[in-house]
């Protein structure tokens, strides 16, 4: 019989917002909105949990969030600090394992399945992790206990903020089928518009749906569904590897012309996919890369490269388009689309420029801590 594993998801509470308030008492208890200007071009990269009261959320304008709370204190992002602040938190880590999955400055999954101090126990091992965090860093944390990946980041979700939550292999399908639709992983604004047009609004009803309905609207991404509807997530915890693109593809469930309007709106979707990814890798990219595989199985590939990096589905979107409207109409059917964003770059090297706050939003999605 397979182990059951053991996956924690790690996430800290409103992280730049709680160092600033940790590091400057008088922010304590205080709306502080860490980003730009607010009267400039500004942008909401995080806020704390007092600014939130206010639907004060990421990527927002700066001016907004000012109107919203004219008397929030709104503080430049300090990179240094966060980052020392993480590797710190990192290393509490790897005290209790060597699998560890770091997805951004403020979140990792830890497989603790065997574990370095023997803890049969995962929520005890990430009780413990938590109040090493807290001790040694000042900071409060969110956890969230289960089998696997997917269910784990839900988990830490839950309870924010300094929550633990469990989902066990017993309780899964009940707390599946309450979950909101928008909350499953990799089901973003277009597709979630999408489901709630089929009268998917939660985990049950997206689980009533069949493999072939779901294949026969979201191509193979219907079959990921179908399988995070039922908890199932194979993804195993991956120690840090250097990411050199981010990418999508689907394979057609049939063949289509390019001047097809379904084209169109597949690339959308895998655009989109892609954007998250890259919102959960922290990175934007500058090349962007359109593939198609016709039915006599030759392939080409059109590339664009930017002078800004970009990381909003809309902005890969428009691009892939470009690189649609220059291909050969006539060359064959489709049978396979893929969208690929590489020369990678992490967000706090742009931060030279102000502009560098229409990127920010994609560092964390607050509104989740």
């Amino acid at each position: 019989m397979e182990e059951i594993r053991k996956i924690i998801h790690i996430d800290m509470d409103a992280f730049y917002a709680s160092i600033e308030q940790r590091d400057n008492k008088k922010l304590k208890g205080k709306p502080v909105i860490v980003g730009g200007d607010p009267h400039s071009r500004g942008v909401v990269a995080t806020c704390s949990y007092e600014a939130r009261k206010y639907g004060i959320h990421s990527a927002m304008p700066s001016s907004v969030a000012y109107k919203r709370c004219p008397y929030a204190y709104f503080i430049w992002p300090r990179f240094d600090v966060y980052k020392k602040v993480s590797r710190q938190i990192r290393d509490i880590f790897y005290r209790y394992t060597d699998l560890v999955e770091p997805i951004s400055l403020d979140e990792a999954y830890l497989d603790v399945t065997n574990n370095k101090k023997g803890i049969k126990y995962a929520t005890q091992v990430a009780k413990m992790i938590k109040d090493d965090i807290l001790r040694e860093t000042g900071l409060t944390s969110s956890a969230g206990v289960s089998y696997n990946k997917f269910l784990a980041k839900i988990a830490s979700d839950y309870n924010k903020p300094n929550g633990l939550k469990v989902i066990t292999p017993e309780d899964k399908q009940e707390f599946l089928d309450t979950l909101p639709i928008n909350k499953f992983h990799g089901i973003g604004n277009v597709t979630e518009r999408k489901l709630r047009n089929l009268g998917v609004n939660n985990g049950y009803d997206l689980r009533q749906l069949s493999i072939n309905q779901l294949e026969s609207i979201f191509k193979n991404r219907g079959y990921v569904f179908y399988q995070l509807a039922r908890g199932v997530d194979d993804r195993k915890v991956e120690p840090y590897r250097e990411r050199k693109s981010v990418g999508s593809e689907t394979t057609l469930s049939s063949n289509l012309d390019m001047n097809d309007e379904e084209v169109l709106d597949i690339l959308s979707e895998i655009c989109e996919d892609v954007s998250n990814r890259l919102k959960h890798s922290n990175k934007v990219g500058k090349t962007i890369t359109l593939k198609v595989k016709y039915d006599d199985f030759t392939k080409i590939t059109r590339s664009i490269s930017l002078e800004h990096p970009i990381y909003k589905a809309e902005d890969i979107r428009t691009s892939v388009y470009n690189l649609v409207k220059n291909l050969e109409s006539n060359k064959g059917k489709i049978r396979l689309l893929g969208v690929t964003v590489s020369n990678l770059l992490e967000n706090e090297k742009n931060l030279t420029h102000i502009t560098i706050f229409e990127y920010l939003d994609y560092i964390k999605e607050s509104t989740k801590q």
